[in-house]
């Protein structure tokens, strides 16, 4: 019941479209009232008292009544769905933005289908069972009440043979309902895994089909779906068993009516056209007491996707700004660890880091693979937070300052090329969105990537497609670079800026960047000791620690880890 509270919840803004349909849904149940009231005094009149005029305006009144009530019903129906996908719109809404200010160790953890599931799959789910239930509880929950009225107006007696049969079928309904949520819930994370799998492979095509991956992909995206039949399968058996059971016990009392009923009326003791119209109010009312019924499976469904839901908008955020931040002041571009260690999950990734870069430095991160140089760059900007010791810029610990003073200090270019499926000269305006074209194309010159823009169709405007499939990857990488120059941080974090570019490229984009650099402060990540030969101090990293801090000479002359890397590359 929390839960579904909660649920409700994100209707009271559009509460009245609920007001609305809820008058609306009073004309349909009072209708229905209506229809079973009036069976016993028509009757009566013409088939006892031989009324022709009744008789005469019966279909015309049977008609005006049937098209209030559909009109009604329409009423009814629109606004209460229309506040239900708006509720579920705000709903969506927050996912996604909870999302976004979730930090990145939650992304890791959790594979990108399967939080593009929660966001589409389960908030849908929630989105058919909260309009269907609402729409359920105010129509047949009204026209139930109407008609209970009737029949024990007509008859109490009667009337308690019907209502001491209807709580009993609240027991299955239960027990049905509660394995049905389960059921729902084991379902929509299946559908995420299959979210997952049509991600990786329509993102990875290339190198499904390189390596010829087809048929195994293909298996393990049937064994997914064949595990989602399955947990469907079985919410299909108890929701195919809810009506029958629910019909077997109604019919108790279906029959105790007929029999205590039809003595009464052989007794006169009660005429046949009020037991008639007693029976009809009583067939009437089964129909919405069903349906209340039907919709609690529903309610269930959408109670299980919606469980799946909060927690994702429960999830902590561990990355915020502080309750009292620091102010950061004129930016000076200087960079401290102080001792840093971290730890993901079990894992010890950083033990004791020290290094430091003022402003105008280049200070070059190199060392073996999984050594720890991408995670030091991760905790700059606060991508995650230290376990142990302390980030600093411009001798401020980055916890305790503002998350976009912060970041506007940084500009950063990943190994990993992110575009977005959009023009060339939004993908370079990521780094500032109010800077005018004259801007954007002096950064692309800069990265040297004005060239091959003007090649394209349309220029700054041309579409680069998802993740700039339409591009070589030098050309991402340039572009990338042109973000950051456009952004014009006091820091630059370069992790294996130039990795995707040819040796022609290369050097031009060394050019523009050894001008971006002046009087910045600059970390780089680095396999190609190439590209960091000149830096005013280069830090090897091996296995989470710092092992030796110096100039290119010196290292070199040390003999140490970082000669045995340059003695790889330039032998």
């Amino acid at each position: 019941m929390e839960t579904f509270k909660r649920l409700l919840r994100y209707s009271k803004p559009y509460g009245w479209r609920i007001a609305i349909s809820m008058v609306a849904s009073l004309c349909v149940g009072g209708t229905d009232a209506a229809i079973a009231w009036l069976v016993e005094p028509l009757l009566k009149k013409i088939f006892t008292e031989k009324d022709m005029t009744i008789f005469i305006l019966l279909p015309v009144a049977v008609m005006i009544v049937f098209i209030l009530r559909g009109v009604a019903r329409f009423v009814q129906q629109y606004y209460i769905s229309t506040a239900g996908q708006l509720a579920i719109q705000d709903i969506r809404n927050e996912v996604y933005q909870k999302h976004m200010g979730l930090p990145l160790r939650y992304f890791a953890d959790n594979p990108t289908g399967v939080l593009m599931s929660r966001v589409m799959s389960d908030v849908g789910q929630m989105q058919s069972g909260v309009a269907n239930v609402v729409t359920g509880l105010l129509r047949d929950g009204v026209t139930a009440i109407g008609l209970l009225g009737v029949i024990f107006y007509r008859n109490w007696q009667l009337a308690l043979i019907t209502f001491i049969v209807l709580p009993l079928t609240a027991v299955p309904a239960q027990k049905i309902g509660k394995r049905i949520k389960n059921l729902a819930k084991q379902s929509l994370g299946q559908m995420g895994e299959i979210t997952s799998i049509l991600q990786e492979t329509f993102t990875g095509i290339k190198v499904v089909k390189a390596f010829r991956l087809e048929r195994r992909f293909i298996d393990r995206f049937s064994q997914t779906n064949l595990g989602l039949y399955h947990y469907l399968r079985k919410s299909i058996k108890y929701e195919s068993l809810h009506t029958p059971i629910m019909e077997i016990i109604t019919s108790l009392g279906v029959a105790g009516v007929i029999w205590f009923g039809g003595s009464q009326v052989m007794h006169g003791r009660m005429s046949a056209s009020e037991f008639f119209s007693f029976l009809t109010a009583m067939v009437m009312l089964y129909g919405p007491v069903k349906k209340l019924l039907s919709s609690y499976n529903t309610v269930q469904q959408a109670v299980g996707a919606a469980e799946r839901v909060f927690e994702v908008i429960d999830q902590r955020a561990d990355i915020e700004d502080p309750a009292e931040p620091v102010e950061m002041g004129p930016p000076q571009g200087s960079v401290e660890l102080r001792n840093v260690s971290f730890r993901y999950n079990d894992e010890e990734v950083l033990r004791n880091v020290s290094l430091s870069a003022g402003r105008g430095e280049v200070v070059a991160l190199v060392g073996p693979s999984g050594a720890g140089k991408t995670t030091i760059m991760s905790l700059i900007p606060r991508f995650y937070d230290v376990t142990g010791g302390a980030v600093l810029v411009d001798g401020v610990d980055v916890r305790q300052a503002r998350l976009d003073d912060l970041l506007s200090h940084v500009a950063l270019v990943d190994q990993e090329t992110v575009l977005f499926n959009d023009t060339i000269a939004n993908n370079i305006r990521l780094g500032n969105s109010d800077a005018p074209m004259e801007a954007v194309e002096r950064a692309a010159r800069a990265a040297f990537a004005h060239d091959f823009i003007m090649d394209m169709p349309e220029g700054y405007d041309t579409n680069i497609g998802d993740r700039g499939v339409r591009l070589s990857g030098g050309q991402r990488q340039r572009l990338c670079i042109a973000r950051a120059i456009l952004k014009d941080a006091p820091i630059l974090l370069l992790d294996e800026a130039t990795s995707a570019l040819d040796t022609e490229s290369e050097h031009m984009v060394q050019q523009a960047l050894a001008n971006l650099m002046k009087n910045r402060t600059t970390l780089v990540i680095a396999h190609r000791l190439s590209t960091v030969l000149h830096a005013d101090r280069i830090v090897v990293i091996d296995r989470g620690e710092v092992v030796e801090v110096g100039t290119n000479d010196e290292l070199l002359a040390r003999g140490g880890l970082y000669r045995k890397l340059y003695d790889m590359q330039f032998s």
